[in-house]
Parts: C-alpha cells; structure tokens; sequence
C-alpha cells in the first residue's frame, strides 16, 4: 500500500503565527513506518520526498507516484535509502542486502524499487539532472569527523554516506550523527543555508524518551517534540538543531543549489531567542 502526502511551503512570516498543532501539521515527520505499506511526503522544499517502508515480510514496490508527473518515481528522481531496522533486501537495478545502517544511493533511471526482509526503510528523494552509478555504502565506507565536546554535552562523530568526499550525486547530501554516551545536543551551535532545504529523521530513542528540535529564524525559534522514529522538515530559512532527554542517532539529508557540506550562514549564541 502507497500513501503520499503534499507539503507547500511555508514562508518565515507565516510559520511566526502557527501554534504547536500548525508547526507539527507542517514540519513534523511522524508514522511513516507503518508495517506492509510505504509512507511519503512530497514537500515542496526543492521537491524533498521524505518517507518510510516496512514490508514486514511482504514485498513492497515503489513504481509511480502522481505529484513526481513520471511513469516510475526514479525516470527523473535520485534516492537514498537508509535502514533502521533488521537486514533487508532493495531491489533496483540490482539486487541490494542492506544491515542497520546502511545507505544505498539509486541513480535517476534505477527503476521500480522493491522493499522485502525485516528492514525499516527511511526513503529520501530529491530531482536529479543526471544518471550516477547506485551505490550501497556501508558504516565503514562513510568519511567522518567527530566534533563537540564532553563538557558542551555535544560530543558527537557525523558520517557522511552520499557526500562529495564518498561519491558524487546530483544534489542529494545524506549522513547519520551518533551522539557520544552523555551528550544531547546536535548542530549546536546553529546554522541556517538559505541554498539548501534539510530533513532530519531522530531514531534509536527509547520508547519513553524524546528530542525536543528546534527549528525557525534564529531571532524567531520554535521547537517540536519528537519520539523515536519520527523527524523534521527543516525549510532553507530555519536552524535545525535538537536537544534529547536520552540517547539517539539521526540522519540528515539536504537537497538544493549544491552539495557544499560547509556552505553555511552560522548563528551566534547571542542571536538565539
């Protein structure tokens, strides 16, 4: 079973207004690992598509999907695909076994993709120019760079899957942040990058924890309230950032003008309210 649902952009002057059920109807990502069905959102933050598929020992198959206006999602769309959950199979332009962990980048004109064994598939996709070899990349294979500190409560290590320092994409830039044992904050100090939209998926978060992420102008912030296995429409103006009450991983993934990891605007502490 498919299930695609449309998000139009918010601007900054209109996000001011919302109140929680209006910021969550907008920027929050939640319930899209529902067992034997995949889950989409189609936002229209430079045509995103964030979503999950659970086969829960069915086969899934992930072909058309109307707001893209192509015969088979991948005829002019690049994807990634990220399992949380148990060993799984994708099936593309090649047959693909993946662990926890793992990403697999398909390269625009894959095909029809197939979703079978026990994974938790989180699917991301962005438009895509050209066609770039498939690629199943595994923990060990990411760059990484670890930065924070114990005494900031940031100490992190960030792995980057579908970057340029990995492989070459179109505009997809996708990774995963493990949060060092007593540390809570992520990508804090903020920033924003006007160039780029971004979309954060917070998993590995016990069942009665939860990530308090902030997102809005720097001058402006708001925050959600978010459980295991739930996320974060991040809009080009808005800081992304998150604080736990325990520990988690997420993944971010960006799509837009360029793939410049580094090409941000950072936020002062003092810009913050």
């Amino acid at each position: 079973m498919l299930s695609v649902e449309i998000r139009h952009a918010i601007d900054p002057q209109t996000a001011k207004s919302f109140d929680t059920a209006a910021l969550r109807k907008n920027f929050h990502v939640g319930d899209i690992f529902r067992p034997s069905e995949i889950r989409l959102i189609y936002t229209h933050y430079d045509r995103m598509i964030v979503g999950g598929a659970v086969p829960a020992g069915e086969s899934l198959v992930l072909d058309e999907v109307k707001p893209c206006g192509t015969a088979s999602i991948l005829d002019r769309r690049e994807m990634v695909i990220v399992n949380i959950g148990g060993e799984g199979t994708v099936l593309a332009d090649g047959e693909y076994v993946m662990a926890k962990g793992d990403m697999l980048y398909l390269g625009m004109g894959s095909g029809p993709v197939t979703f079978a064994g026990d994974g938790r598939f989180y699917i991301l996709s962005a438009p895509a120019h050209h066609t770039y070899p498939s690629r199943l990349i595994r923990i060990d294979e990411a760059a990484n760079m670890s930065l924070g500190a114990q005494e900031t409560s940031n100490e992190r290590t960030i792995y980057q899957f579908v970057h340029p320092d990995v492989m070459t994409s179109c505009q997809l830039v996708v990774g995963m942040t493990k949060l060092a044992k007593g540390s809570i904050w992520n990508t804090m100090p903020a920033h924003v990058h006007d160039r780029r939209m971004e979309a954060y998926l917070y998993f590995d978060l016990a069942e009665n924890q939860r990530v308090f992420h902030m997102m809005g102008e720097p001058d402006e912030t708001r925050h959600l309230v978010l459980k295991n296995e739930e996320g974060a429409i991040s809009p080009p103006w808005s800081i992304h950032s998150g604080a736990g009450t325990g520990a988690y991983t997420f993944i971010w993934a960006m799509a837009g003008d360029n793939v410049d990891y580094r090409d941000v605007e950072m936020v002062s502490m003092e810009t913050l309210r």
